[in-house]
This record gives structure tokens, sequence and C-alpha cells, in this order.
């Protein structure tokens, strides 16, 4: 049984046996005592705090039944809560729970942040760039191991559940968010995952990975808006470090550069961003933030790089930097 209902049932069972005694107490006296007294009886009586008689037991047969009666099955049930909330303290299940409910308030709190379903070797390599680039991530992950695995990630949130369930996804804020990463090792279970988080937001932008290429169509059109397959990396990766060496050198230089966390990242001129009618060079980028342009794409169309400085920034453009994720991110209020 889910511990939280364990708790509400022995608390239930205990106001049951409280009033049912008051009650009782109540009826057998003909409604003679005040209510109080009656439930005051009950607390000393089921507690044996040895107080004494607040209504007149002795010599009264049915009432000194009653009241065994009362003892007998009032303090089973008592004992029974003390020792179950007793074990849950010693195992550490309601620290947990506490926990829990905890981050699932951080959770609420978040807008705009990052969601990733499953937490394996994928999932893990996500929320850790993720992070490293100043994001909010939650992950919806069911198994306890990679959980643990993932908990050396700073402040990591995480939703412990079945990413196909859709009252996880609504845990993890996806109406608020700007994202989510699927990376579940099934294909099956990733189309789902892809096509409910496209009917529980409209404008989020969801990645999903996949093991069949094939599959590719079908999660796009079940909504997702890029498609990742670690086994086509991969062996694109390998060709790489064989025709161009120095190029995959300079990448995996730029991730482990000991001068910070240099990333190539965008920035994205949105609606009533003061940097629109600007032109490139006025924003004095490389001066004020050690951010090297590179490019920028307007909406859905080709790349333009090495951007003249007298480009004027108008709304949708995508600005192409390379730099240190703290820069960019000051770089970011521009726009």
């Amino acid at each position: 049984m889910d511990i939280k209902k364990r708790l509400y049932l022995i608390l239930f069972a205990i106001f049951l046996v409280v009033i049912a005694g008051s009650s009782g107490y109540y009826i057998l006296f003909g409604g003679k005592p005040k209510y109080m007294d009656c439930l005051y009886m009950t607390v000393i009586s089921l507690t044996s705090v040895g107080y004494g008689e607040i209504l007149p037991v002795t010599g009264n047969i049915p009432v000194q039944i009653f009241t065994m009666i009362l003892i007998t099955f009032g303090m089973g049930i008592i004992l029974y809560g003390i020792s179950t909330l007793t074990t849950i303290m010693i195992e550490g299940e309601l620290s947990g729970i506490l926990r829990k409910n905890k981050m699932e308030n951080r959770i609420k709190k978040l807008h705009n942040h990052y969601i990733v379903c499953g937490g394996g070797e994928t999932g893990r390599s996500v929320i850790t760039e993720l992070v490293k680039n100043k994001e909010k991530v939650v992950l919806i992950e069911h198994i306890d191991d990679n959980i643990e695995k993932s908990r050396h990630i700073e402040n990591l949130l995480y939703i412990k559940g079945d990413a196909t369930d859709d009252h996880n996804l609504t845990l993890a804020g996806i109406d608020k968010a700007a994202g989510i990463v699927i990376c579940l090792p099934s294909d099956k279970d990733t189309l789902y995952v892809t096509m409910t988080a496209r009917m529980l937001n409209g404008e989020i932008r969801i990645i999903s990975r996949m093991v069949d290429q094939s599959l590719k169509p079908k999660l796009i059109k079940a909504g997702a808006d890029g498609t990742v397959s670690p086994n086509f990396i991969g062996g694109l990766r390998m060709a790489s470090e064989m025709l161009r060496p120095a190029v995959v050198d300079f990448l995996d230089s730029m991730l482990r550069s000991s001068q910070g966390n240099i990333r190539i990242n965008q920035l994205n001129v949105s609606k009533n961003s003061p940097a629109i009618g600007k032109k490139i060079g006025e924003l004095k980028l490389a001066d004020r933030f050690n951010i090297v342009i590179l490019g920028f794409r307007y909406r859905d169309q080709e790349i333009l790089f090495n951007p003249p400085l007298q480009t004027v920034l108008i709304e949708d453009i995508a600005v192409v930097v390379m730099g240190d994720v703290e820069n960019i991110a000051k770089a970011r209020q521009l726009f």
C-alpha cells in the first residue's frame, strides 16, 4: 500500500475510535454529560494516563463493558499506528515523502524548463549538458538505479514514475515547459510519449530518441520537432574521427576546456526584444561578453555564416554564438 494511504488510514482509524468512544459514552449516559467530557474520558482511557474517572463509570455495568471493549480495540489500533509510524521513520520513508513533496513544490514553480524522459546513459548525458548550460531540468524515471546514478547532477529535480503516464508528465510541468527530450529505450514508448507531449502542450519543443531510423516519419507526424538516432550519430562520429580528427579534437576540447564551459549556443530574438532594429555590431557581444558570433538564421531559412556587423536584427532571428555559458546567459538578457 502507498505510504500516504497507510498514514491516512492510520489517522482515520484513530479518529474513528476516538469519535466512536466519545459518542458511545454520550449515548450510554443519555446525553446528560457534555460531549467534551465524553471526549476527554475516551482519550484518557485510550492513553491510560490514569487521571481518574471524569464520568461515573464504576458501578455502571454497561458503561464498564463498553470501556473495556474501547480500551481493548482502541489501544490495539493506537499501538498499531505507533508501530507503523515508527517503522516508516526508521526506514526513512517519511523523510522520502517530505522530500518528494518538497521537490514537487519546486517543480510547480518552474517555467520554461526542460523535461528529460529516461535517466539512462543517454538521458544522463542530456541532463548534464542542459545543467551546464544553466537550464532548469526535470527528470522522469521509474528505475531507482538510474535515479541514483543521476543524483550527482547539481540541483537535480525528478519525478519517480513512468514517463508514459500522463500524470507524471503533468507533475513535471509539461504545460509550462520549453522543451522535452525523450530518451526511452523502447521506440514504442518514445512514440507514445511524443504524441502525448504534443497533445498536452502544443508549443513545446520535442526531441525524440529512436533506435529504428524508419520510425522518424512517424515521430515527426506524432509531434516531434527533431529526432536523434544514437547509432547513426555514433557512426558519423567514427567516420569524422577517421577523416577530420582535428575538427573532432576541437569540438571535444571545447566541451572539456579548462577556460570554462565553452559552448556553441544560440540567442533568439523574440517578440518585443530590445535587440530588434539594432545592428549586430551595436550590441558589442565580443567586447561585453567575450562571445564569438558564428552566424545567424531567420526562421527555417539557411544559416548565414559570419554575418556582417551591419546586419539588422529582426524578430525570429537566431544568432549562433560561441563562448562561456555564463557569458551567453548574460547576453541572452539583451535578446
